[in-house]
């Protein structure tokens, strides 16, 4: 070997050799993945430091099985109006009805079941079908009416509470049939030999577990087809390992105590068809067009006051989907149902990446938001926080999301 290498750059370690170059070289490649998607991974990472500080400070409690179970349907509407709500903000626009719109297709559902005593499928197809018809009105007068979103869906949340008044005449109307109620608490059945753990569970954890890891690999050939820019293999290991990991985690937890809720299932559905549509779908490539850049978009063809006009509809199917949940699991339909929802779908999906400027923000990161939102009030609770202070580290979450919204920007630009 010659000794001469003073004046050269050292080379960098050959694939498979040990050493401290070898693991520096792992170690670079995975905090520049981690440079490079942090707007991906940022919101994650946060959700699971949270997850750990409260786990800590409660001494166990957050994360025992009947609590997860706990979380995941007191937060079953919001992650389902934060689904609608990252499509909305993605086109560009907001929604400030939908909180109104989820009391007052509660308030529908119980005047058609217990007024009325309508069969509680067909009234949740005309609950969805009221959603619909919302949905279509605003994105109306959004899309082709020109008026601006904020306008239409202000005087939307206005609109629907005094519905909600008029239908309940200012009183709560309960209970639910039984089977209504378990869309909002149920679990699903146990079948299967006694194995202490609730068999179907984790079967959907298994399959939910093949299906992710088919993706990603499935995702990560497209790109390299393409030619995009793909995160190290080492990264891409990693990130796989992660939610394997955290799958399995969470397949198991609820599996050890009453199995997966029935609007889990419901979630789960509803995450991988917005997911596949927001990344393969010509609709999904529209929404982000005219979010991102509207000008280009028309002239590239893109129909945007019909895109426009679907993504309120979806928004108001959502909505009313989000009602039923709600009053099924209140097993009730209350005038004040709803207060503050939209808020809380707006700040899950700027939390989980949503831009200001629109054109940016995944489903997944939707979800991400809203959990955050989720385990910071069930930990605050936990701890016994005050709900005004509960209302001030919101905000304060809120704002930082945004902030490093805009600073990673600039970041990139520069």
């Amino acid at each position: 070997m010659s000794t001469d290498v003073t004046a050269k750059s050292p080379a960098p370690a050959p694939p498979g050799k040990s050493g401290p170059a070898a693991g520096g070289g792992l170690l670079r490649l995975v905090l520049d993945g981690m440079r490079r998607n942090m707007r991906q991974y940022g919101m994650l990472i946060a959700l699971g430091l949270i997850v750990v500080f409260f786990e800590v400070r409660t001494g166990g409690d957050l994360l025992l099985p009947r609590n997860v179970s706990n979380l995941v349907l007191q937060n079953s509407y919001i992650l389902i109006l934060a689904i609608g709500m990252m499509l909305v903000i993605i086109a560009g626009h907001i929604d400030l009805s939908v909180g109104s719109l989820t009391a007052f297709v509660g308030a529908f559902a119980a005047v058609l079941t217990v007024s009325h005593h309508v069969a509680w499928p067909v009234a949740v197809v005309l609950c969805l079908l009221m959603g619909a018809v919302a949905g279509s009105v605003q994105g109306l007068l959004i899309a082709y009416a020109g008026i601006p979103s904020f306008i239409v869906t202000l005087a939307g949340m206005l609109l629907f509470r005094g519905l909600t008044e008029i239908l309940l005449q200012g009183q709560t109307l309960g209970p639910f049939p039984g089977g209504l109620q378990k869309i909002g608490n149920g679990f699903l059945p146990a079948v299967g030999p006694n194995t202490n753990y609730h068999n179907i569970t984790l079967l959907l954890g298994l399959v939910m577990v093949t299906a992710v890891v088919l993706q990603e690999v499935r995702d990560r050939r497209r790109q390299r087809e393409f030619s995009l820019d793909v995160v190290p293999v080492q990264f891409f290991a990693l990130k796989l390992a992660i939610i394997v990991a955290a799958i399995a985690w969470l397949t198991l937890l609820l599996a050890s105590y009453n199995g997966a809720p029935i609007v889990l299932i419901i979630l789960g559905v509803l995450v991988a068809g917005y997911g596949y549509v927001m990344r393969n779908a010509v609709f999904g490539r529209h929404i982000y067009a005219i979010g991102g850049n509207l000008p280009a978009a028309k002239l590239s063809g893109v129909k945007d006051k019909r895109i426009t006009f679907q993504v309120f509809l979806n928004m108001g199917v959502l909505a009313a989907l989000a009602g039923i949940v709600v009053a099924a699991r209140l097993n009730a339909a209350s005038p004040k149902a709803g207060v503050s929802y939209e808020l809380e779908a707006i700040a899950s999906s700027f939390i989980g990446g949503a831009s200001m400027s629109g054109g940016v923000g995944t489903v997944l990161g939707a979800i991400i938001g809203g959990l955050v939102l989720g385990v910071l009030n069930n930990g605050m609770n936990l701890l016994s926080v005050g709900t005004d202070w509960q209302q001030v580290i919101k905000g304060l979450a809120l704002l930082a999301a945004v902030g490093f919204d805009v600073w990673n920007k600039r970041k990139s630009g520069s």
